[in-house]
């Protein structure tokens, strides 16, 4: 007589003991994970998603965008047959989703140079007296990033009740790509 042993029987909907914890880990890091991106989108002055090293940022002769309608300086473009910068805004757009009709927000933007040149800002302007953007620097060298500030008040005029979209053009010495936008949105309340 073939000899019976004990084991415990799962049904097959039932996840087996040494997949359970395993289960339960991933479960737990995609909670945290989905409550720090609310938490992050959510507030007012909450930051685009940034991923670079602290060692990549360029801090040089720091300046602000203002809005101006003037037609800027000629683009310092570099010979063609020498290289290039290319400029790269992983995250060029962040909804601030409601904010209040007095309130002043801002958000952080990544600018890289994933060219072999250094870049160059020749010029950077807010499309609304409401927005300035602080630069940490004008020239980029290849493979460093700079952070843009972008700041949005409410308060600056009336836009109650208004949905308002407001961004930075940033004219630069990449050939491909000689002006590239930021964009925010919000959501203006009535208060």
């Amino acid at each position: 007589m073939a000899s019976k042993t004990n084991r415990k029987r799962t049904s097959p909907g039932q996840p087996k003991n040494k997949l359970l914890p395993l289960v339960w880990a991933v479960a737990v890091l995609l909670a945290a994970g989905g409550a720090y991106y609310v938490i992050d989108t959510a507030a007012p002055s909450a930051q685009v998603a940034l991923n670079y090293a602290p060692e990549e940022i360029i801090y040089d002769r720091p300046f602000r965008a203002i809005h101006e309608m003037r037609a800027g300086p000629p683009i310092p473009f570099l010979p063609a047959s020498q290289p290039q910068p290319k400029i790269s805004v992983p995250n060029s757009y962040f909804d601030f989703g409601r904010i209040g009709a007095k309130e002043v927000v801002k958000t952080k933007f990544l600018v890289r140079n994933e060219g072999n040149a250094p870049l160059t800002i020749s010029r950077a302007y807010t499309t609304c007296g409401c927005t300035t953007a602080g630069f940490t620097a004008r020239v980029i060298p290849p493979g460093k990033a700079i952070l843009v500030t972008l700041v949005l008040d409410a308060g600056f005029h009336d836009v109650r009740g208004q949905t308002v979209k407001r961004g930075v053009i940033i004219e630069n010495n990449d050939r491909n790509s000689s002006k590239a936008e930021i964009w925010t949105r919000a959501d203006v309340g009535q208060i």
